[in-house]
């Protein structure tokens, strides 16, 4: 016998099996006062029985709303990433809202193709990490849409979610100097990235403010990714002198890298090497050692991102730049230099 294929319940369906007319489904299903019980009951019977599910994009064209939001990061494999996707997603289900993710992985072509899907998706409005320097698409991506991410800080006059990164880096900054490490290595993105240039000019600052020369502190450029980490470390130890190293790496994945290249080395970790993380993410807390982090607030960032959003599709004034501060995470990768080593004393025979 031959199978019929699957057909989706339609409103025509829900009438005929509840006994009432289409029109009288629809003000059910919209919520409208007036409608008896006993036809409200009959309806949502039908519906439970059926299966039948409202075709938003129907409900959107006529309403003007799709019940839908977009959101565009630049990289989904990294974990800070997909919490700022988590946060956006979990704030946007207590408004009934849907959450569609994309990745651009850092491409500025797949970033636009990304934007003409959610325009053509009909979303109520989008949250977007900026990857290309002009976003030429922002002028003419006609909805609602707030930034996020460092990137986000080229265009002023958008409103904008992201990290503190200054205060980030001074924190980062303070605890290494609080721990004996005046001059730490650092460990940086691709000059291409815009959070490179504000997390150098903060170290800078920093340093500057100390009477100390930042030129004199050792610097290794490579990915954001446990391999571009992982590289970029061995350059270091490469060029290591004499003593304690310290690195204050971009962000998590290079961070955790650098130990792999740490004991590729036949070093310790934090004995001989000290590292120091930037992300929080959920990773560190699994290394060995554990990684000292400065913890940025991606799930956070991702819901006050939606709360700006429903903000701005509802007509209310734009927030400007929202900075999220960061904290730090203590674990193990970070050796103490402040605190005198003990003496230790061999036992007589």
């Amino acid at each position: 016998m031959e199978k019929k294929p699957l057909r989706r319940a339609t409103i025509i369906d829900v009438a005929e099996r509840a006994g009432v007319s289409k029109s009288t489904v629809a003000r059910v299903l919209a919520g409208s006062g007036r409608i008896s019980d006993e036809a409200r009951d009959s309806v949502l019977k039908a519906v439970a029985a059926t299966g039948y599910e409202p075709n938003h994009l129907a409900v959107g064209m006529r309403s003007g709303r799709s019940g839908l939001l977009g959101i565009v990061i630049p990289d989904i494999t990294n974990p800070f990433w997909a919490e700022v996707a988590r946060g956006a997603q979990d704030r946007a289900a207590k408004e009934d809202i849907s959450l569609l993710v994309f990745s651009s992985d850092w491409d500025a072509e797949k970033e636009a193709r990304h934007l003409r899907a959610l325009r053509r998706a009909r979303v109520d409005g989008a949250i977007i990490n900026p990857v290309a320097d002009s976003f030429d698409d922002l002028g003419r991506f006609g909805l609602p849409f707030v930034l996020i991410g460092s990137s986000a800080e080229r265009f002023p006059d958008t409103s904008s979610v992201g990290s503190d990164i200054p205060q980030a880096v001074r924190l980062g900054m303070d605890v290494l100097t609080a721990r004996g490490h005046a001059a730490p290595a650092l460990l940086l993105g691709p000059r291409s990235r815009l959070a490179r240039a504000r997390f150098l000019r903060t170290v800078h600052e920093h340093c500057v403010e100390r009477d100390f020369d930042p030129a004199l502190l050792p610097i290794e450029e490579a990915e954001y990714t446990v391999e571009g980490g992982r590289q970029g470390m061995a350059r270091l130890l490469a060029r290591r002198g004499p003593g304690h190293l310290a690195v204050f790496a971009a962000n998590d994945l290079m961070a955790l890298g650098a130990m792999m290249a740490v004991r590729e080395a036949g070093l310790r970790c934090p004995e001989d090497v000290s590292i120091l993380g930037f992300d929080g993410i959920p990773a560190g807390a699994f290394s060995w050692p554990g990684l000292t982090t400065i913890e940025k607030p991606g799930r956070l960032i991702g819901v006050r991102a939606v709360e700006c959003l429903l903000d701005e599709i509802a007509g209310r004034p734009e927030h400007g730049r929202v900075y999220m501060p960061c904290r730090l995470i203590e674990r193990g990768s970070l050796a103490d230099l402040s605190v005198p080593a003990p003496i230790r004393v061999a036992a007589g025979r």
